[in-house]
C-alpha cells in the first residue's frame, strides 16, 4: 500500500471522526463557566479570568505563579555565570570556541573530520546513492519513489468522505 493510499485512508477516518464530533458538542449547561451560550464564549470567559489574575511571586516556585521579569533576568544571569564557570573572555562565546576548534589546534582535526562526515541539516550536502540509502535506513525514512502520488488532492478525498 503506497503512502498516498494510507494517507487517503487516514483522511477518510478523520472525516468520520469529524462527523461524530459535530454530532457530540457536549452539554453546554454542564460548563463550569457563567457564560454557557457556546464553547467560544466559555473559553473567552476563562481567558479573561486568567488575564486578570496577577500571578507574580518572586518568593517561591509554583505552578500557579510566575517570577517578575527582573527576577527572571537575575536567574538567567546566574545560570550564564554557572555555565561559563569563569571561562576566560577569549572562550566565553560559541563563536570563540568555534574559531578555536576550526583552527585545528591541539589535535582536534580528527574530531572535526568526524563531525564533517555526518548528515547536515543546516546546509546542502552531496551524498552518494549508497550514503543516501544508509541515511534513510538510520532514520527510518522512505525514498521519494515510495511515497506514492504527491499530487493526490487530499482535500477532495476529505470532502468526499464528509458527504
Amino acid at each position: 500500500m503506497s503512502l498516498a493510499s494510507r494517507i487517503e485512508s487516514l483522511v477518510i477516518r478523520v472525516a468520520q471522526e469529524f462527523i461524530d464530533v459535530r454530532a457530540k458538542t457536549g452539554n453546554l449547561a454542564q460548563l463550569a463557566t457563567t457564560d454557557k451560550s457556546n464553547l467560544v464564549a466559555a473559553i473567552n470567559e476563562l481567558k479573561y479570568a486568567v488575564t486578570a489574575t496577577s500571578g507574580i511571586d518572586d518568593g517561591q516556585v509554583s505552578t500557579s505563579t510566575t517570577y517578575s521579569s527582573s527576577k527572571i533576568v537575575d536567574l538567567l544571569d546566574t545560570l550564564k555565570a554557572e555555565i561559563l564557570g569563569g571561562a576566560d573572555a577569549a572562550y566565553d562565546t560559541l563563536l570563540e570556541i568555534q574559531e578555536l576548534l576550526t583552527s585545528g589546534s591541539t589535535g582536534l582535526d580528527a574530531l572535526l573530520a568526524a563531525v564533517n562526515n555526518r548528515v547536515r541539516f543546516d546546509a546542502a550536502q552531496a551524498l552518494t546513492s549508497e550514503e543516501q540509502a544508509q541515511v534513510r535506513s538510520n532514520i527510518g525514512a522512505i525514498a521519494s519513489s515510495d511515497v506514492g502520488d504527491p499530487e493526490t488532492d487530499f482535500s477532495a478525498v476529505f470532502e468526499a468522505a464528509l458527504a
